[in-house]
């Protein structure tokens, strides 16, 4: 049976209370009177650190009240007094930079190529956040394409003193361009993130005046490549579809690949073209062709598969008869001059015989006149001469054309074949004073050779070669 608690008694104390609830109010509550804007203080704004150099900050003297000519300290500086007024800011963008301009560009590149990787980084976050219909133009990985736009701008605008050598970089780039879709319209939105992406990683070397240069040299840079595409949109395609017809696999990493365009392809012996595979879109890689034009209209190339190079794997352990490649314009200057009829020394190195191959087809179709044509075949090993065979049954057909191998792993070996590194046999073998030097390979060989043939005698300006560097990679 349950025990029975009790009750206890409660213990005295004060009496509690009801609480209070308000009345119902009968009218809406009052809305304070807003207090002017002069009433309130300002509370001061500090740089946290007023010794770092590079800090952005909102205060008396920043870079904000310099863009807005504000005479902040009570005096006028030289850069303040230098800036146009703001309605005329737009006209001033649109006038050819000057010299000064030119030394506002490279101070500020000074300050920026040091984190050149961010600056890069936080301009294509811009592009894409922004104006996000133009992601589709660039491959779904960015590792590779990411920098090359933004490397590009940089390059154009350290040029800009040089109008003649700039006209001649940015045709070529904005004719090639046009592959990848660019319009018109696309250029007024990255120059803006180009200008935004500067500014943050200038720091407190950004004012209105550098801004000011740089939007001169944008504006002059984007007129030269949109009159280039407009240009070459009047006479060629954009791109050009290309069949696969023959893939011949000539050591374990390097295959040559025949293919034939769908209309006329027009190049020269020594350029190069971009290839796009159907395997990674918008992802081109530069080739070399390695036959002068021919009546059919195909088109050659030697590929070696490079480590993690999605085209060059593709193309060498992929691709095949009925595949569908495409190509962009042909580029490069290394062709030859056939009216001056100087003898001609040409070094290639691994798959860089290909253009070096086309050149020599061209002096073989189009006649020696006289001159005479050395070329040395550079690789590792003796197995790796894939073209060697090619190369000597030239030689039998043509007295004016020596093709000497040159391999550097290996120090016994028989017959013609030299040892040792490419560059400087070819030097050993001069003096080649008054040649035409012609070079194709890998680029830290293409600089050593270069370097090794001024040694042997040939002139700086007779030098040859299209150092595409890692654009040809991959």
């Amino acid at each position: 049976m349950p025990t029975r608690v009790p009750e206890l008694d409660p213990v005295p104390g004060p009496a509690a209370s009801e609480p209070a609830i308000p009345a119902r109010p009968t009218s809406p509550p009052a809305i304070p009177a807003a207090v002017p804007p002069a009433a309130l203080p300002a509370p001061p704004i500090e740089p946290m650190f007023t010794h770092a150099p590079g800090l952005n900050w909102a205060g008396p003297g920043d870079h904000w009240s310099r863009a807005w000519a504000l005479d902040t300290l009570g005096q006028n500086t030289p850069q303040t007094q230098a800036l146009p007024p703001a309605t005329d800011l737009r006209a001033a963008a649109e006038q050819p930079p000057t010299a000064r301009d030119i030394e506002l560009i490279r101070a500020s590149l000074a300050v920026v190529e040091p984190v050149a990787d961010r600056a890069t980084a936080h301009f294509y976050a811009l592009i894409f956040v922004h104006h996000p219909e133009v992601r589709a133009l660039f491959p779904a990985a960015m590792d590779v394409q990411r920098d090359r736009l933004f490397r590009s701008l940089l390059m154009a605008a350290r040029s800009a003193d040089d109008p003649a050598g700039l006209t001649e970089y940015l045709t070529r780039l904005g004719q090639g361009h046009r592959k990848y879709g660019t319009l018109t319209g696309h250029y007024g939105p990255v120059g803006e993130c180009l200008v935004a992406a500067l500014e943050r990683y200038c720091g407190s070397r950004w004012d209105a005046a550098t801004e000011l240069a740089w939007r001169r040299v944008y504006g002059l840079v984007a007129k030269i490549m949109i009159n280039a595409a407009e240009a070459a949109a009047k006479s060629s395609p954009p791109w050009w579809q290309a069949e696969v017809v023959s893939h011949r696999r000539r050591t374990s990493d390097i295959a040559v690949v025949t293919v034939r365009p769908d209309q006329l392809y027009p190049y020269r012996a020594g350029q190069y073209a971009t290839v796009e595979t159907p395997w990674w879109p918008r992802v081109w890689r530069h080739f070399s062709f390695a036959t002068a034009p021919r009546p059919d209209g195909l088109l050659t190339f030697h590929v070696k598969a490079v480590q993690a190079g999605w085209v060059s794997n593709a193309l060498v352990h992929r691709a095949a008869p009925g595949d569908v490649l495409r190509l962009g314009p042909a580029a490069g200057g290394m062709v030859l001059d056939h009216g001056s009829g100087a003898d001609l020394v040409c070094l290639g190195g691994g798959t860089g015989i290909a253009p070096i191959s086309a050149l020599v087809e061209e002096v073989a179709e189009c006649g020696s006149a006289g001159r005479s044509v050395d070329v040395f075949y550079g690789a590792r090993r003796r197995e790796e001469l894939y073209e060697w065979e090619a190369l000597r049954g030239l030689t039998r057909r043509h007295p004016w054309l020596s093709v000497r191998p040159v391999v550097s792993e290996e120090r016994a070996v028989r017959g013609e074949t030299l040892t040792g590194d490419l560059p400087e046999v070819a030097a050993a073998c001069g003096p080649w004073d008054g040649r035409e030097a012609y070079l194709s390979g890998p680029a830290a060989m293409v600089r050593r050779a270069t370097r090794a043939l001024l040694g042997a005698g040939v002139a700086h300006s007779r030098i040859h070669h299209d150092l595409v560097g890692d654009l040809a990679a991959g």
